[in-house]
């Protein structure tokens, strides 16, 4: 598995999909290689997954970019490319949230929030193509996954453009599904529900607040980077070669709660 994964800082979604890919290739006497990029924001995040990576058996470097920037992307994939030798797999997860409604938010901030968002993605499929159409005829991968969110169906309020950007980046992975087909590559995309990460402790540390969340769950529990990158995982794998185009929602059951919390339904039935 040769794969360049955004996002991946080591407390989220990112860095567990490194870890998990590096896993599985070690459990089958392989050596992964995996570029992971980090927002490089928080001191000591690219050691951290790097470190881990190392210890997991895989050969892994880190690399970092302002993905508003749009010479970024190609840059990361050039870097991603020479490392690997080629590339089997593209994992989009980078994301930007920034809070506040809509009625106050800057131009600056909704051109921020799409350009790494949905711009972004693009760019890195863009310049990833290439290398994943020879992965793909050389039957060793040629496999895109992006990272949304549920708030791609279920607007999420005072979020500001971060809805839409996802709608349009879920919109973009189907479309890349379709134009590549014929080059043998997949593309897909995950819209993760709730997931506690470590961006999020501060939330969790309160415990009324954290059972309440668990209790929104129909699975009785907030989800776990773990959640998503097994996800992935399969997506990228051999196992789903016939998968392409999809919006898979990952989320322990919670949006398709959204009826059953209008008011005058009947109860659910227990056995």
């Amino acid at each position: 598995m040769r794969v360049l994964v955004t996002g991946a800082n080591p407390g989220g979604i990112g860095g567990e999909i490194c870890r998990k890919l590096a896993r599985d290739a070690d459990a089958k006497g392989l050596r992964a290689k995996i570029v992971a990029a980090t927002t490089g924001t928080r001191p000591g995040d690219a050691d951290e997954i790097i470190s881990d990576l190392r210890a997991l058996g895989a050969d892994a470097l880190s690399v970092t970019g302002d993905l508003a920037d749009p010479s970024v992307p190609a840059r990361l994939v050039a870097e991603a490319v020479a490392f690997c030798g080629g590339l089997d797999a593209l994992v989009a997860n980078a994301g930007l949230r920034r809070q506040g409604p809509l009625l106050d938010l800057s131009v600056e901030d909704w051109d921020a929030i799409f350009a790494v968002n949905t711009r972004a993605t693009w760019l890195l499929a863009r310049a990833a193509h290439p290398a994943l159409k020879q992965a793909a005829a050389e039957g060793t991968g040629g496999s895109i996954v992006a990272i949304t969110s549920i708030a791609a169906d279920y607007p999420q309020i005072n979020y500001g453009a971060y809805t839409p950007s996802k709608a349009a980046e879920a919109s973009l992975v189907q479309l890349l599904a379709t134009e590549w087909a014929g080059d043998g590559i997949r593309v897909n995309a995950i819209a993760p529900g709730i997931i506690r990460t470590r961006h999020a402790a501060a939330v969790y540390a309160n415990a009324e607040f954290a059972r309440a969340r668990n209790a929104i769950v129909p699975l009785g529990r907030i989800g776990q980077p773990a959640d998503i990158a097994g996800v992935v995982a399969s997506l990228l794998s051999p196992d789903c070669a016939y998968v392409t185009g999809q919006h898979i929602t990952v989320d322990g059951g919670f949006a398709a709660t959204v009826m059953a919390r209008v008011p005058g339904r009947p109860p659910a039935a227990h056995s």
